[in-house]
């Protein structure tokens, strides 16, 4: 393979990888923007969206409906996923985050860590030999092309349109709706928009069912791009989801977005040109969060600072 293919393919893994760090980071900025808070367990979101993605695979094809058309599939799994997920998170707001508002931010930073704790021990414990990794089914029809050298993959197409057409949605979400404005006016200043008439509690919640449907999403992405699924795997990648909203600027959607896709490139081009490089991504990774943190904290976006906790 040429230079420049094996330079384009990377960029291409590290896009694929990226976009899923940047829905994950999505999550994180936007329960920090609306009420200022760390939802550490969002990344088990991300790991329950992944099996609740493969029951549904599962329940589907006990009904004999695996067979159907790809897209109708794939449309279906997402679609429960997204809505489960969306309603777990809605719990967790409701059960655990809204009765600790006012309360120290390390208290609230601890709650959620508990419920990530929880959840992943629940999916271990329950899931069928849920202790040991799973198979995650081909859901779209096996195959890849080359473009100039590089090996494109049909689920790289796929994952890479998702989280597009995801974040162009979000966008217009927030810009061109009213929900879009009362997030921001509620990011802005809680008690102006408060005083203004706004439901609070119910842009909360719905903030967090958007923040946990579009981690699901991250799950199931992940779980066809590698075809398999861990109790654990929400831990690592929670932490990467929040350092990359960290870099684009805790707060800042696009921040996100940005940060996720640096955070896939370095990774990638790491494992590539490095010598050995693929035991070191990890560790280049929070290098790069590390150096944000203490040079630049506001991220590349110069979003607000956040209160030590």
């Amino acid at each position: 393979m040429a230079e420049f293919a094996v330079v384009f393919q990377q960029l291409l893994n590290g896009l694929s990888l990226g976009a899923m760090y940047s829905l994950i980071a999505i999550g994180f900025t936007l329960f920090f923007g609306v009420i200022d808070l760390i939802n550490f367990a969002h990344g088990e979101i991300y790991m329950l969206g992944a099996f609740v993605a493969l029951i549904t695979v599962s329940i589907l094809g006990g009904m004999g409906l695996i067979g159907l058309n790809f897209i109708v599939v794939l449309a279906v799994v997402l679609l429960v996923t997204m809505i489960f997920c969306a309603l777990v998170g809605a719990a967790v707001e409701r059960s655990v985050v809204k009765p600790m508002r006012g309360a120290p931010d390390l208290m609230t930073l601890l709650v959620t860590l508990g419920v990530s704790i929880i959840l992943r021990e629940a999916v271990m414990l329950f899931y069928p030999n849920g202790a040991n990794p799973q198979a995650f089914p081909d859901l779209l029809p096996a195959g890849d092309f080359s473009l100039g050298g590089v090996l494109i993959k049909y689920e790289q197409l796929f994952l890479l349109t998702v989280a597009a057409v995801l974040v162009v949605f979000l966008y217009f979400l927030v810009n061109k709706t009213d929900y879009g404005r009362y997030m921001r006016a509620t990011s802005q200043d809680r008690e102006a928009a408060m005083m203004m008439g706004l439901d609070i509690d119910r842009i909360i919640v719905l903030t967090f069912m958007l923040g946990s449907a579009l981690g699901a999403v991250a799950g199931v992405l992940n779980g066809m791009y590698y075809n398999i699924i861990k109790f654990n795997m929400g831990f690592l990648m929670g932490i990467k989801g929040f350092s990359a909203a960290v870099v684009g600027g805790l707060g800042n959607i696009y921040g996100a977005v940005v940060g996720g896709l640096l955070l896939g490139f370095l990774e990638m081009f790491a494992a590539a040109f490095i010598p050995g490089g693929s035991r070191y991504q990890d560790v280049i990774g929070f290098l790069i969060v590390i150096f944000f943190l203490v040079f630049r904290p506001s991220g590349i976006f110069h979003e607000k600072v956040y209160e030590k906790v």
